[in-house]
Parts: C-alpha cells; sequence; structure tokens
C-alpha cells in the first residue's frame, strides 16, 4: 500500500517518527486516507505520522510535502546552486495586509529558521517595529528549496511599506526579478499597494498576486480579485488564496516562485558590479552592506570600490544573509550577500551605490542611484540644556545607521542650543524623535515641523529656506516658491465628500476623480507639503473613519503668497515663535498664537502687549493688564486731588518699568504654543 502511494509523489515522501514530542503542522486543502497498519509497522504507538498533501494546479500529480525534510534542506542552504536556480524576489504590500506574517511562513517552511527559534515578525528586528506593525530597516533572507527533486536558491528581500522610504523600496526593487503582490482578502486594494505595484512594473518584475486572509470570516477573494484587475491591470487567473497565519497555500507560493519568477543572468565572467539595497552601522564591525551581485564575482580579501562615493575598501569579510549572517568565500552574479570591510561611515556606502573592484573597474555604475533630500525639517531641543552633548553625540550614531537624516546646530533665544534636523517625511521623523528618546534615554522638545521654501531674491539669486528666522527681508525677495505634492486618496464612496472638504481647506487643487469599483473611489489632488505636514493624515483617517488611504509623491516649486507671521511680545520680537505661512492663513493663525500666549505668559507690572505682525502691520493683538498695586489704601477720604497725584505717580512708574522692562516667557508656554502651531499650521 505504502509503494502504491508513494508511485505518484515527485518530492520525497519521509516516514519520520517524533518520539514523545507534540508537533502541530496544518494540512493543507487534501488529506491522506490513514495508512493501514502493514505500511506503518515500524512505528510505535507513541509516535506521530504527520503527512501533508498539497494540490498544486499545474501538476495532476499529488506534492507531498514534509517539513522535516524541509528543515534538512534549509540546512545546506550555503550549498551554491546553478544560476538557472536562483530566485530573488520580495513582497510588496500595504501596512497590516501580512506582509511580515508570510515572510516568517516562507521561513519556517523552507527551514530556514528553526521552530524553537521562531518568532513572530522575525524579519522585524526593533521593538518599534514590532510595537508599530512596520518595517522601518530593509531585511534579506537566504532560502533552499527543493522542487521537483532539484534544489533552489530563493532570495527574499523585505521593503519597508512606508512612502518615506520610496526610494529604498525602489532600489530593493531593482534587486529582484520578481515580486509577491499580497493583498488582504477582506480590505482589498489600498493606496500604497498600487504605489508599490507601480514601482515593481517600472522595474520589469515579475509580480504574482496572493490573496491572504482568506481565513477570515469577512474574506472576500472574488471581489479582492475583481478589484486588481480592474484597478491594477494584473492577470489574477492564477492567484493564489493563502493564509500565512494559518498556513495555507504557502506550498503553492514557493512553487509559484520557483515556476513563474525569472533565473537573473548569468553574468559571472563581467566586471563586478553590486547594487547595494541596505546598509546599517555595527558598533564592533563598522558599515555591514547588504548588496546584490548583478554582474561578476566578489571574494572574501577583495579591494573594491564604491562609484559614488569614491572610497576603496578590502573586502574582510562576505556572506549571506539567512536570515543571519553565514559567512562565504565566494558570492557570484545573481547572488545577494553582505560585506564587511571596516567601513566608517553609512555615508560612505549610500543605498543604490555600485561596488565595483578596485583594479578592474566597471565601464558604468548601475542607473538610479540619488542622494536622499530631505523633505520636512523641525528643531531638536532637550529639555535639559546640560544634555546638548549627548544628543549631539546620539544624532551623529543615528546619521551612521541612516544616511538620509541631516542636522546642523542651533541657537533659539527661548529653547537654548540644538538642532535643525531633516527627514524624508513625518514617519521618519517620529521614528527618528521616538529612537532618540528610547535608545539614549533623551528628554526632547520638537518644534513645529517645516518644509524648504526657495526664495527667488531680487539679484536673481536663488535661497532654500527651512528656518523662517532665515528667510531674507521683505525687500530683498522677489518671490516664495513652495513645494509641491501629488495626493492619491482611496476612500469608500460614503466618504468623498468630506476628504473632499479637507483637501480643499489645505488649499488643495483637484485634479480627477475616478470611480475603481463601484464603491470605491481614487481622488486625486495637488496639494503644498507645508499643508500636510501637520495633522492631514489623522484628518483622513477620522474623517473616513480608518477606511481611506493615501499616497503622495513629491513634484516640485510652485509660486505661493507665503508670508513671515512675527510675533511680538512688548515690541520685541521673538524669533522662535515666528512661523511661514499663506497669506489667506496669516490671521487665523496669528489670532491663535496670540490668544495662547495671553492665557501662557505670567501677568507683570506693567501692560504687555502681545502682537502677531506681518512686517511693521499688525494683524492680531492681545494685551496682558498690569498687577496693580492699590495705593489709595492709606486715603481715607480728603481732596481728590491727594488720590489723583497718587494714581499720576504710579502711572509714570509703570511707563518707566515698561521701557526698561523684559518680559520672559516661560517654557511651558514655548512648549504649549509649539503644540499649538502643530494644530492650527
Amino acid at each position: 500500500m505504502a509503494k502504491e502511494l508513494c508511485s505518484g509523489v515527485t518530492g520525497l515522501l519521509s516516514i519520520n517518527t517524533w518520539q514523545g514530542q507534540q508537533h502541530h503542522h496544518h494540512w493543507a486543502r487534501s488529506q491522506l486516507s490513514p495508512l493501514p497498519i502493514s505500511a506503518t509497522h515500524r512505528l510505535t504507538k507513541h509516535s506521530r505520522f504527520r503527512v501533508v498533501c498539497q494540490s498544486v494546479e499545474t501538476q495532476a500529480k499529488t506534492e507531498i510535502y514534509d517539513p522535516e525534510f524541509g528543515a534538512k534542506v534549509g540546512q545546506d542552504r550555503l550549498l551554491k546552486v546553478p544560476v538557472s536556480n536562483i530566485r530573488n524576489f520580495c513582497i510588496i504590500a500595504h501596512i497590516d495586509h501580512g506582509k511580515s506574517t508570510l515572510a516568517d511562513k516562507l521561513l519556517q517552511m523552507t527551514g530556514t529558521v528553526q521552530k524553537r527559534e521562531m518568532k513572530e515578525q522575525f524579519l522585524d528586528n526593533m521593538d518599534l517595529e514590532r510595537e508599530r506593525g512596520i518595517t522601518i530597516k530593509l531585511q534579506a533572507s537566504r532560502m533552499r528549496y527543493m522542487f521537483e527533486n532539484e534544489p533552489y536558491c530563493l532570495n527574499l528581500i523585505d521593503t519597508p511599506g512606508h512612502v518615506d522610504f520610496s526610494y529604498e523600496v525602489s532600489r530593493s526593487l531593482a534587486a529582484c526579478e520578481g515580486a509577491l503582490l499580497v493583498v488582504d482578502a477582506s480590505q482589498g486594494v489600498e493606496a500604497q499597494t498600487l504605489a508599490n505595484v507601480y514601482l515593481a512594473l517600472e522595474n520589469n518584475l515579475e509580480i504574482i498576486p496572493v490573496l491572504n486572509k482568506i481565513d477570515l470570516p469577512g474574506a472576500e477573494p472574488d471581489r479582492v480579485i475583481r478589484e486588481i484587475e480592474e484597478v491594477i491591470g494584473l492577470d489574477c487567473s492564477k492567484a493564489i488564496p493563502c493564509s500565512a497565519k494559518e498556513g495555507i497555500g504557502i506550498t503553492e507560493i514557493l512553487n509559484a516562485i520557483v515556476e513563474r519568477i525569472p533565473p537573473p543572468r548569468d553574468a559571472a565572467t563581467s566586471p563586478l558590479r553590486a547594487l547595494i539595497f541596505d546598509s546599517y552601522y555595527d558598533p564592533y564591525r563598522g558599515v555591514i552592506v547588504y548588496f546584490r551581485v548583478i554582474d561578476g564575482r566578489i571574494k572574501k580579501g577583495d579591494r573594491i570600490y564604491f562609484m559614488a562615493s569614491n572610497k576603496d575598501y578590502f573586502a574582510d569579510e562576505v556572506g549571506v544573509l539567512s536570515p543571519n549572517q553565514l559567512q562565504v568565500d565566494e558570492l557570484y552574479a545573481g547572488e545577494v550577500g553582505y560585506l564587511s570591510a571596516s567601513i566608517r561611515s553609512v555615508a560612505d556606502a549610500r543605498v543604490g551605490d555600485t561596488i565595483t573592484h578596485y583594479d578592474r573597474k566597471a565601464e558604468s555604475s548601475l542607473p538610479g542611484y540619488e542622494e536622499a533630500t530631505p523633505m520636512v525639517f523641525c528643531g531638536l531641543f532637550p529639555v535639559d540644556a546640560d544634555q546638548f552633548p549627548e544628543l549631539r553625540d546620539a544624532l551623529e550614531k543615528l546619521q551612521l545607521n541612516d544616511a538620509a537624516l541631516k542636522f546642523e546646530p542651533e541657537t533659539s533665544s527661548a529653547m537654548g542650543f540644538g538642532f535643525r534636523c531633516g527627514f524624508l517625511g513625518l514617519l521618519h521623523m517620529e521614528i527618528v524623535q521616538e529612537r532618540l528618546e528610547r535608545e539614549y534615554n533623551l528628554s526632547l522638545i520638537t518644534t513645529a515641523p517645516s518644509v524648504v521654501y526657495r526664495v527667488n531674491c531680487v539679484d536673481n539669486e536663488t535661497v532654500e529656506c527651512s528656518n523662517p528666522s532665515l528667510l531674507p527681508e521683505p525687500g530683498q525677495r522677489r518671490s516664495i516658491e513652495e513645494p509641491v505634492v501629488k495626493i492619491e486618496m482611496l476612500t469608500p464612496k460614503d466618504y468623498i465628500g468630506s476628504l473632499m472638504e479637507l483637501a480643499q481647506d489645505r488649499r488643495g487643487e483637484f485634479k480627477e476623480m475616478k470611480y475603481i469599483t463601484e464603491n470605491r473611489a481614487s481622488i486625486i489632488y495637488e496639494l503644498p507639503l507645508a499643508e500636510m505636514v501637520g495633522d492631514f493624515f489623522d484628518q483622513l483617517k477620522s474623517r473616513s473613519k480608518g477606511y481611506a488611504s493615501m499616497e503622495y509623491t513629491f513634484i516640485g516649486y510652485k509660486e505661493s503668497e507665503l508670508i513671515k507671521l512675527d510675533i511680538q511680545i512688548n515690541g520685541e520680537p521673538v524669533e522662535p515663535l515666528s512661523t511661514i505661512v499663506h497669506r489667506d492663513k496669516a490671521y487665523s493663525v496669528g489670532r491663535a498664537l496670540t490668544q495662547k500666549l495671553k492665557e501662557l505668559i505670567p501677568r507683570q507690572m506693567f501692560k504687555v502687549p502681545i502682537q502677531a505682525c506681518i512686517g511693521s502691520k499688525v494683524i492680531a493683538s492681545e494685551s496682558l493688564s498690569a498687577i496693580r498695586k492699590d495705593v489709595l489704601a492709606k486715603c481715607y477720604g480728603g481732596d481728590i486731588s491727594r488720590k489723583k497725584k497718587l494714581l499720576k505717580k504710579q502711572a509714570e512708574g509703570k511707563k518707566r518699568m515698561k521701557a526698561i522692562g523684559k518680559v520672559d516667557v516661560p517654557q511651558e508656554a514655548f512648549m504649549a504654543v509649539l503644540k499649538l502651531e502643530k494644530e492650527v499650521l
């Protein structure tokens, strides 16, 4: 009976015994009938016999996959395979569609990670990533998989899903030949799914649609398949339904990767060209570079040259990521690995750079390299002024790990010494702030985020300005340009009105609206980036009850009626409270700031005017009344002239005080106003 069973099987069927151990494995769709006692006479009474059978549409035969056999194969993953048996792929998905869970399951099924070492979100190393359920740093993993008795090397290159890191995503896509498009079977296509698919199509990747979470009661696979076909235009006749959590359809995904994704081209004899898709700083070994070899081969001990930064080093260590680092002697075209070469700073090995041999340089570098340009700026100040040196050290250490982070020293009359920092976007800013507070135990004050304005001066010079205090005087500037983004919002049709109202309020320019299915629409606006760095995303989520999603891309600079709004307290301008706003919003912002400051500044012995000004013109004003001593208390009556004399003397004293008096704005007032600025702007 056992012979009959095994005759039609392409893989290996191994009957394993587990003495006294309880092993759980999810059954796939079809299950084998129990074997008679004669076929299993060697199994003891306490043994467990598990056979997993998967039905694959492309094969008439039944493929039987044994997890213990997979684990054995997984341990041989350092063995070389021909280039035709290498598959490089990545997983693209919107936030929360099950990308990390699917990656975990692939690692488990191929035996790359042992069951005892397994934990959820295995590739997300930082606590911050686990808490937020997002991927911040790229990870890569090499897996070995047996298909039709032939070993295949599968390289999974993980990608961050967020729009802030779209450059990193584009580089990791350039290192692949195929992609798994994971879509939640209950939620359908979301904004970032679209953005990342378009990036993948630009890189000519083979895309395999995967419907995840089909075990949920609210899953609608047929509707989602129609949505993918209509919105993205992908053929979904071979879409794979799966549940990463329950382990359904994982073998079909692995088989599809082998069958449908093309192998890399064999260019092992060409001069070395390798694409860096990530790098991070290790305090003991320096920068560790993750790369994909496009042409040629790289050996341990080679003298290598980075083509964009013009630096050369010796490769002390070369290896593969599986997902832990395992050393090898050489890597050839098509393989993915890491190298360590005592590099001091991540800026020397930037994402997108090309590695070649120092002695045999490649003729041209790989296309697509860009310098990271910060889009959003904010001031970071330590709450305790003594922590300034620690903040500087912490930023320098973070910059070793994050080449996109830019910072320069800044002093403020209110906050003391701090730094003006540039970030790729709002999520990047939040993550950096949180990492500074957690990993380096710093308490920070952050100013309202601002963007880089371009000022065209009268003498035909163009100045880039991210700080209101550096804005040239009105007489010197001809016009101010602000960065503009194209924003696409995907929303159920019930919330179209409120989202359009939100975009119009933020000075958005309507471009187009189209229904992608009968119940969901895509709305496209052009919007100033300055209007988006506040609470735009929070508003989008609250107005659509969490159902809408958005995606934005920077499209350029546009001239706008922008002015510098100054706050004066007792006639003295307070530089840290200055902001650059649009003329139409100046009054409402000025009114809100002056009212808030009136509540927060303690009363003085003299009257204090608080004014919001554009140049010398006051547009909003509040005044703090003076604390008055009752000088008439000692007069029990008598002539009115006695009282007038005392009041006149008091008024002269107040006038003299006002001329020489200084108003100290307390730290709490600044903190509250900065918070208010974030809300109002």
